[in-house]
């Protein structure tokens, strides 16, 4: 009897970018469902709303076959809800590495059938993260071939005056 693999890419995806998208590329053919979760979390102020996040993810993986949604609370309640037993985080560096296996065990106390899977970026997205992608934002650098076109094009919309 085969049973479906449900794999979810948890994150704030604030905003999406290269990395994240090279990460969701390489795990649709290993799953039979993918889900990206986007974390909706009151206490942090972030650049687009969950909406826009939304929406945002949607149109760059709609050729891609995976499903989009948001969530807040605990990731394994989500999982639950959604028939996932495998969570996808990407690795940049051994300083993601600890806090990533602190997370990857706390979810395994709380749900045992929870799977947490290790994904390396390809090499040219290896520093990447949402948070460096604002700061060279808000500092007026470059950020092509970092983010997508459409990304950066509602990123220019938030360009603060200068």
């Amino acid at each position: 009897m085969s049973r479906e693999r449900t794999a979810v890419y948890p994150g704030s995806f604030d905003p999406i970018h290269n990395g994240h998208l090279d990460i969701i590329r390489r795990c649709v053919p290993l799953y039979d469902r993918l889900v990206i979760a986007v974390l909706f979390n009151e206490e942090k102020r972030p650049l687009f709303t969950v909406e826009e996040r939304l929406e945002m993810i949607e149109r760059e993986t709609r050729d891609l076959g995976c499903e989009v949604q948001s969530f807040s609370g605990l990731l394994v309640d989500f999982m639950e809800r959604a028939g996932a037993s495998i969570i996808v985080r990407g690795l940049r560096a051994v300083s993601d590495f600890e806090y990533e296996f602190q997370m990857a065990l706390m979810n395994k106390r709380l749900n045992p059938r929870v799977e947490t899977v290790f994904m390396a970026p390809n090499e040219e997205y290896s520093y990447l993260s949402s948070r460096l992608v604002k700061e060279v934002f808000f500092l007026g650098g470059d950020l092509g071939g970092l983010v997508p076109d459409g990304v950066l094009e509602l990123m220019g919309r938030r360009r603060p005056a200068e």
